[in-house]
């Protein structure tokens, strides 16, 4: 393998073209991306079970799998536990872990086993605040930073629709979020599945995020929660499976906290590729709409589909927050667990 700074355990691999775990293998490989950081490993929890041999996307895993092996000199596991741990002082590991919610505690205890020094987990980490809480603690007995995966904390139509709302003393936040799944029973069915831990929990978990880190939203100052009953909609669907999963494909709320801040989110599985934050004032005049992507992105996005066809469309549209979001934690992870390195480098 080509010398890097970094090792990293990719943990949830999934389908190549519509899983978030095979995209970021694909941004770490991608040396325009400039993640400073080598794939050593991926360890893939269902395609390597007995269960997941033949279930839809397999082949196309198996295909990825003998490419990176091949071109990449990558590493495939079933399990955490069969990767070597990391026993030399000069090696960074760094850990993703983009697998399903239900399996991530076991997976993020077997990471802090095998000697990562630093976790990226993608949201929502964990089915309950319960086991987030035992995760963090585990993690800090360790010396073990974790990062969570909320791109758009670094998205600039968000930056801009809260420096436009801070200029505007007066005026009101609505981020919307919309993916492009098809309005049928069979792709929201599929989705419904596939994101089992719910629309709240996997998709509007990154405007939430936003309204945690730069609104002070948080269950202590909560006021009122108003759900926009028109707007939302939920149903219950089948999955591939055949199994029924009831979950929202439309869901609008706003959220005034107790010193006064009001703030309001939209999700909407088959309302576009886009993102957006739209300012209004009191009385709900629309001032100023900021879109992601924008038109600065449209070259980064043009290559990012040109380098892999036929990806599920938010891959592209998120690919220069990603690639950022990567980035600043590599970077931090080393100021962290190198100080002084960090400071000759700087």
């Amino acid at each position: 393998m080509s010398s890097s700074v970094v090792s990293v355990v990719l943990v949830g691999c999934g389908a190549p073209l519509r899983s978030m775990g095979w995209y970021h293998a694909t941004q770490l490989l991608n040396k325009d991306s400039n993640i400073l950081a080598r794939l050593d490993y991926v360890v893939e929890p269902w395609y390597m079970s007995d269960e997941g041999n033949g279930s839809p996307g397999f082949t196309e895993f198996i295909e990825f799998k003998e490419s990176l092996e091949k071109s990449n000199g990558v590493t495939f596991y079933a399990t955490v536990d069969e990767v070597p741990r990391s026993e030399n002082a000069q090696e960074t590991r760094l850990a993703i872990i983009s697998a399903r919610t239900a399996d991530n505690p076991k997976l993020f205890e077997a990471c802090l086993n095998i000697g990562c020094q630093s976790i990226f987990l993608e949201k929502p980490g964990a089915p309950s605040v319960s086991e987030l809480n035992a995760m963090m603690e585990s993690a800090k007995t360790k010396g073990v930073s974790v990062f969570m995966g909320f791109n758009k904390n670094v998205s600039k139509f968000a930056t801009k629709a809260r420096e436009y709302a801070n200029n505007h003393p007066g005026t009101n936040v609505t981020f919307v979020h919309n993916n492009n799944y098809d309005s049928t029973e069979e792709s929201l069915g599929e989705c419904f599945e596939r994101n089992a831990e719910g629309m709240l929990k996997n998709m509007a978990i990154h405007e939430l995020a936003l309204l945690v880190t730069f609104y002070g939203v948080s269950v202590e100052t909560i006021d009122s929660v108003e759900a926009d009953m028109e707007y939302s909609s939920c149903k219950t669907l089948k999955g591939p499976s055949g199994k029924d999963f009831t979950d929202f494909d439309k869901l609008k709320f706003t959220i005034t906290t107790k010193n006064g801040t009001i703030i309001s989110v939209a999700a909407d599985r088959c309302g576009g590729d886009d993102s957006v934050g739209i300012v209004t004032d009191s009385e709900g005049k629309e001032l100023a709409r900021f879109t992601m992507p924008d038109e600065e992105d449209a070259t980064t996005i043009a290559n990012a589909e040109k380098r892999i066809a036929g990806a599920n469309q938010y891959f592209y549209v998120q690919d220069p927050d990603y690639a950022m979001l990567k980035r600043e934690w590599q970077k931090l992870s080393w100021k962290e667990l190198f100080p002084k390195v960090w400071r000759r480098l700087t």
